[in-house]
């Protein structure tokens, strides 16, 4: 069964990672169209590609900073341009810069807040604006853990996730009456994922005072199921908010963390 058929979604930080992975979910779930949106162009050109080849699925590539709100305006327009609507929005963009509180770098803590949280208002905004011609529609932001219990030596990261949770239920009310959902995905670590292996383990292994391996001993040791989230995990979720079988929840913020969050 395909879940999301003939729909049109852009998904944010989409040409690799977690946001790859739901793009390529979405078009396994029968969306007719979607916008591939990301700061690495290449990428996300090269992924389009692949998702109409294997998937025959028109998939168009943009690239956009989510924190530019010209930029966050063009993602939207590119959909309507070229599918003629946009049914779901997924804010998955993101970036995290670790440190302790007496360290980490102003300059750092505010370019992590205005991705993550400043530019899911920005797509949010221009999203609703569209959704609310069609009176329909579904916003997806991909929040964390961090957004319910505050991080170690992360406060930038578990600040902007706190404050997307408030965003997300505040647009849910603004749009209820425009039958838009607007709900946030929670995941726990996901340990294998780019994010992780790109930067975070040597990230929290200098600021923790740790080797790479005992911060991975340390972050599934958290787990009581005892493993690291997975894209499939996350991506099972989302489809599920974007679906009709969620079409009675909003303002919604759900743990997907094997336990280790439970509020």
């Amino acid at each position: 069964m395909q879940r999301l058929k003939d729909q049109v979604a852009l998904v944010t930080g989409s040409a690799q990672g977690l946001g790859e992975s739901i793009a390529r979910r979405f078009a396994s779930e029968g969306c007719r169209g979607i916008v591939i949106s990301d700061l690495n162009f290449h990428k996300a050109e090269s992924l389009a590609a692949e998702l109409g080849k294997l998937l025959d699925v028109e998939a168009v590539p943009i690239r956009a900073n989510v924190a530019d709100a010209g930029d966050a305006a063009a993602m939207v327009q590119c959909a309507v341009d070229n599918f003629g609507t946009l049914d779901i929005l997924v804010a998955n963009a993101g970036i995290l810069k670790a440190g302790d509180i007496t360290e980490v770098d102003p300059g750092d803590w505010k370019t992590v807040m205005e991705v993550n949280l400043y530019g899911y208002f920005l797509c949010a905004q221009a999203a609703a604006r569209v959704m609310k011609d069609h009176n329909r529609g579904n916003i997806i932001q991909i929040n964390s853990k961090s957004g319910k219990k505050g991080s170690f030596r992360n406060s930038a990261y578990a600040a902007s996730k706190f404050g997307g949770i408030g965003l997300t239920q505040s647009i849910a009310l603004d749009l209820a009456p425009y039958n838009i959902r607007v709900n946030a995905v929670c995941p726990g670590n996901l340990l294998d994922g780019t994010l992780w292996q790109d930067s975070l383990y040597e990230q929290y292994a200098r600021t923790q005072g740790l080797t790479v391996e005992e911060v991975r001993r340390k972050y599934e040791s958290q787990v009581p199921l005892g493993r690291g989230c997975t894209y499939e995990d996350v991506c099972n979720v989302v489809v599920f908010l974007a679906s009709n079988e969620a079409n009675y929840m909003t303002g919604q913020a759900l743990n997907v963390t094997g336990g280790q969050e439970m509020r």
